[in-house]
């Protein structure tokens, strides 16, 4: 690569040796999901022939979803007090899982708030790696409880989204998609709070610079949307979609900067087209897959089809918790 410029240094962009040594660190508990050519009849329909769309299987990484690596690698930085004292985290479910699971890996415990709104599934799921949940009214109310949490039990706070050590356990995402697809032309990456694209661009745009990068929303939880509007991270009033991992209620300072200086853009897919994309999935890839995992195809057979039409592209099939009573009552509607 090139020099690093002043605003490189001023982003504190994770380097790449930095993001190998977090993959070695995690390499024993996150897994290293397959990618998939995706060439079926319907696809080659709406990409045409001469597309190569790749699926990046991250919905059968440990846990459900790539908050795992974020999660554990936080986890595997912690001194002994820190993790003797435990850990707490805010969520609708992914994040406050992936806590849960990383804690039980070290011996740590994890005490996490999530919405009353939250999927009883994914309540489940942190208490059966042994997490304590608080279940609090609202997204806006969990932070406020996280941060009492935090300060009253000496509890480490681990960030769902910002935070230098989330990007960088995320960013191992980057890594793994460039070695294995080194000739990418573009990839799509759904945002939520956007430690995600944030970490995926970080190592992306330093293996393949000329890639570009979309993040992607849905129009009820548009935070990184409107941040890139107002050049400046910005908040929502409330959280209105069935994406509700994608659900954050703000963006943070970080993990917004890097997304600024690295996306080529971020778009917005409504409910519809996240219903829908959940149903192609389903037909074309046979994966029953919660509504954030189909933001990124909503996205490329969307508002990115002309873009990325004959292009060669990835894009990330992010998590896979959702029961099968809420899948089918949500694929159902039309």
């Amino acid at each position: 690569m090139s020099t690093p410029q002043p605003e490189t240094t001023v982003l504190d962009i994770p380097t790449l040796d930095e993001i190998r040594e977090a993959r070695a660190k995690i390499g024993a508990y996150v897994r290293r999901t397959p990618v998939w050519l995706w060439k079926s009849d319907e696809m080659i329909e709406q990409m045409g022939i001469e597309s190569n769309v790749y699926v990046k299987m991250e919905l059968f990484q440990e846990t459900g979803t790539f908050k795992a690596r974020g999660a554990v690698y936080n986890m595997l930085l912690l001194k002994d007090d820190e993790r003797s004292r435990g850990v707490t985290a805010v969520s609708a479910g992914n994040h406050a899982i992936a806590v849960a699971f990383a804690a039980r890996l070290v011996g740590s415990t994890a005490k996490v708030v999530m919405p009353k709104s939250a999927p009883p599934f994914r309540v489940e799921k942190v208490r059966s790696y042994g997490g304590e949940v608080v279940l609090v009214d609202n997204v806006h109310e969990a932070f406020t409880e996280v941060e009492r949490i935090a300060m009253k039990e000496g509890r480490i706070f681990i960030h769902p989204f910002e935070g230098r050590r989330t990007v960088v356990g995320q960013a191992t995402l980057g890594l793994e998609l460039c070695e294995q697809l080194p000739n990418l032309e573009a990839v799509v990456i759904p945002i939520g709070g956007g430690g995600l694209a944030a970490g995926m661009a970080s190592a992306i745009k330093q293996m393949m610079p000329d890639c570009k990068i979309y993040g992607v929303e849905p129009e009820g939880a548009n935070t990184m949307w409107r941040s890139f509007r107002a050049d400046a991270p910005v908040a929502i009033d409330k959280v209105t979609t069935i994406a509700d991992s994608l659900g954050s209620p703000r963006a943070e300072p970080y993990s917004f900067a890097l997304c600024r200086h690295l996306l080529e853009d971020v778009v917005l897919v409504d409910d519809d087209a996240l219903k829908q994309n959940m149903r192609f999935l389903f037909h074309n890839l046979k994966l029953a897959c919660e509504p954030a995992c189909a933001a990124a195809t909503a996205a490329l057979l969307g508002p990115l089809n002309e873009r990325l039409r004959g292009k060669t592209v990835a894009v990330i099939a992010c998590g896979s918790n959702i029961d099968l009573e809420t899948y089918c009552k949500i694929t159902s509607n039309s």
